[in-house]
């Protein structure tokens, strides 16, 4: 299905492929955006008897979040996966590690600005702050190409406690690991006062991560043991399992970040789910599940989110067999000193973006006339100070090099996401054809 805005841009009933490839082909329509693909009409259409009833569906993961927008809750006519950034704490771990190492070295002195910053109660991490703004994007642009009227959203929250010990109740719950200890007496008394690899006794003890931190470990009680002075020097940036020890591995359970993100954010993307003035309808993940099994829909995001919310039917229709994947990218950084691993800078970037009309990132066409590139280029470009571009594919790769400004046209511009489609297959049906219920009829 393809969205269609009409001429002052306000968004009509989406419409089928062929329906769309009719109106350009007659000039009757343009096309207004790649990803998602829409169209804008030329000429603008009487909407005072048009009634809209769409239905936008959000499942809310850590990772990836599913998108999906059904017509009169029955007709499936787009699907979307949205996946979050995962990057952001690294890059701001290797900058709070470069400005450290500027204080320390004999260069200009940066008086340290962490507490003279005044934080509000509803602060949230960058890291937790990004899933939000992605879904909040994404309501808002889906709103101007589609006329939505409601939204249904999974607001799942999980028990990290009952994930760890399924057989947890009461009291228990108020009483932790290390009810009655500190960390170093747990530890010790856990490991009988040895070192874990060497087994050394009646030696100085230090508490040493299983995963370092600088390798996404935590100071959670699992993931600390006792280790002599020796061993943890010797063990350095090394898990347990890199440095020989594969059984202490082994103690490490399972990271329960990802449920802690959801938990965390659930309801600040509720609250700006409400912003939109739109009726939000909450669901459960019990109840998303049990709408997937009754309509035997595979696992997945997008899938997950066509069964959010009591609002979903016992039959369904998929008009629509595609996927779009949103990758968000961010919009570049702020940095202007290109530095090496160590921080010490090795070049400066130019304090503009754009260049001949172009920005790194713009998907393009490129019509090449002449020389070792000749022909047509599509994908992302790299944007140079000279005028001669690198073009590069889907996965980042470059497919050409040095093509000049002049060659190229923008297809659509830098938003900070990267897209691709996936077709999906679902065995037994068609677009137009109902799934039944309590068979599974896709794969």
């Amino acid at each position: 299905m393809v969205f269609v805005l009409n001429r002052d841009k306000t968004p009509l009933a989406p419409c089928h492929e062929a329906v769309a490839r009719k109106l350009l082909k007659q000039g009757k329509a343009v096309v207004h955006r790649i990803y998602p693909f829409t169209i804008r009409l030329k000429e603008q259409k009487d909407t005072s008897t048009f009634k809209p009833n769409y239905r936008l569906k959000i499942d809310y993961g850590s990772r990836h979040t599913g998108i999906s927008i059904l017509k009169n809750n029955k007709e499936v006519v787009s699907m979307m996966q949205l996946h979050h950034r995962t990057d952001v704490k690294e890059n701001m771990d290797r900058r709070r590690a470069f400005r450290r190492s500027r204080r320390s070295r004999k260069t200009r002195y940066r008086k340290p600005r962490f507490l003279n910053r005044q934080i509000n109660e509803d602060w949230l991490p960058p890291t937790l702050l990004s899933r939000i703004r992605n879904i909040e994007t994404w309501v808002r642009r889906l709103c101007k190409l589609c006329p939505i009227t409601a939204i249904s959203y999974e607001n799942v929250k999980f028990d990290t406690q009952l994930l760890r010990n399924p057989e947890i109740s009461g009291i228990e719950y108020q009483q932790g690991t290390l009810q009655g200890y500190e960390v170093r007496e747990y530890l010790l008394e856990k490991f009988d006062r040895k070192c874990v690899y060497c087994g050394a006794t009646n030696v100085p003890l230090e508490i040493e991560h299983v995963i370092p931190k600088s390798r996404g470990g935590t100071d959670r009680i699992d993931n600390l043991v006792i280790a002599c002075h020796e061993c943890n020097q010797r063990k350095g940036n090394k898990t347990a399992e890199e440095f020989g020890y594969p059984e202490i591995q082994k103690l490490v359970k399972e990271s329960l970040k990802d449920c802690a993100i959801v938990n965390t954010t659930r309801w600040r993307i509720y609250e700006a789910l409400k912003q939109t003035d739109l009726p939000v309808e909450c669901g459960s993940g019990a109840l998303t599940k049990m709408n997937r099994i009754k309509l035997g829909l595979p696992k997945g995001h997008h899938f997950d989110a066509v069964c959010v919310g009591y609002s979903t039917p016992d039959r369904i229709w998929f008009k629509t067999r595609t996927v779009l994947h949103v990758i968000a990218k961010g919009r570049g950084t702020r940095q202007i000193a290109n530095v090496d691993k160590s921080g010490f800078p090795r070049g400066y970037r130019k304090r503009r973006k754009l260049f001949y009309g172009f920005q790194t990132g713009d998907m393009i066409k490129a019509f090449v006339s002449e020389g070792k590139y000749k022909g047509i280029w599509k994908g992302t470009v790299a944007c140079r100070e000279s005028g001669y571009f690198d073009i590069k594919n889907k996965a980042g790769k470059r497919i050409a090099q040095g093509i000049s400004y002049k060659y190229c046209k923008v297809i659509q511009r830098f938003d900070g996401y990267c897209y691709d489609l996936e077709q999906i297959e679902i065995k037994g049906i068609f677009p137009l054809q109902p799934v039944e219920v309590g068979a599974s009829m896709c794969r």
